[in-house]
């Protein structure tokens, strides 16, 4: 049976929650002022349990060969569920996380622990300030999860953000980035319009209902140098519990419409989500 009880701690971004799931030996939740932030298991790291998650991992899966090492850096580092799974399915795998939330880091750290060997070091940081000092061509994936509360902070949404981001990558390095949005897509549509300026391969991975309007959600945003699998991405989200459409080339260049990319002095947060959007009891 799982005896375990439910964590409270005040962190830097608010009130942390880690509460046991009761189908699952140590398997946590953890939510930042009532929003979901991340979901491990700790005895089965390959388990993701948000759609997001899930969707992230498929651009990993399809970035090199099956368990072939990458370099990663994760800016937002919640309970490092993706850090986990990549240990996991790539070992030797080297990862840097970025997490500006010291509070939440020691949490995580005291509570679920990195398994033994995972080569992933944890840096106290700002996303950006983290991005622009570091070395040129220095990783293969770059995975962009930053919320503050609900909301994409507006520095990590610019053109100078996303050529910060292509620096760092490697020439047929892989940026993902998971947003979120509601129609008209204002937002989404200025972050593709912004990345398309800097990256010439694009796609996008959201549910057909978001995509039609009809609700508030989470979409990925995956752009490269190189050739992106779509096919494959498209395969691995059509077979998900809550099934993706891969949005790329001609389909992509309608949404993005008349959007333009964004400059730092027009950056904006990513929409405030609605009500009961994105919240757990």
């Amino acid at each position: 049976m799982n005896e375990q009880i439910p964590v409270l701690r005040d962190v830097d971004g608010g009130t942390a929650k880690l509460m046991p799931d009761v189908d699952r030996d140590r398997a946590w939740l953890l939510t930042v002022n009532g929003a979901p932030q991340s979901y491990v298991d700790l005895d089965e790291p390959t388990h993701l349990e948000f759609e997001y998650a899930r969707r992230l991992a498929h651009v990993l899966d399809s970035a090199a060969a099956d368990g072939e090492p990458l370099g990663v850096l994760h800016l937002g580092g919640g309970a490092l569920t993706l850090p986990r799974y990549i240990a996991a399915t790539r070992p030797g795998s080297r990862q840097d996380v970025v997490e500006a939330d010291r509070g939440l880091s020691a949490l995580v750290a005291e509570h679920l622990p990195l398994p033994a060997g995972a080569d992933v070091t944890v840096h106290g940081a700002d996303a950006r300030a983290w991005l622009e000092a570091a070395p040129t061509d220095s990783v293969d994936v770059l995975i962009a999860d930053v919320f503050g509360g609900s909301r994409v902070p507006a520095h990590l949404t610019s053109l100078t953000y996303a050529r910060a981001a292509e620096r760092v990558l490697r020439p047929d390095g892989v940026y993902a980035a998971n947003l979120a949005d509601g129609a008209p897509f204002a937002f989404l549509r200025s972050q593709l319009a912004t990345f398309a300026a800097v990256f010439p391969e694009l796609a996008l991975i959201a549910e057909p209902a978001m995509l039609r309007g009809r609700r508030f959600g989470n979409a990925i945003l995956v752009a490269s140098h190189a050739p992106l699998d779509t096919a494959l991405l498209a395969r691995r989200s059509a077979a998900d519990a809550f099934p993706a459409r891969v949005e790329h080339g001609t389909a992509l260049t309608r949404l993005i419409g008349d959007a333009k990319p964004v400059r730092d002095e027009d950056a904006v947060p990513s929409p405030e989500p609605p009500d009961g959007a994105f919240s757990v009891g």
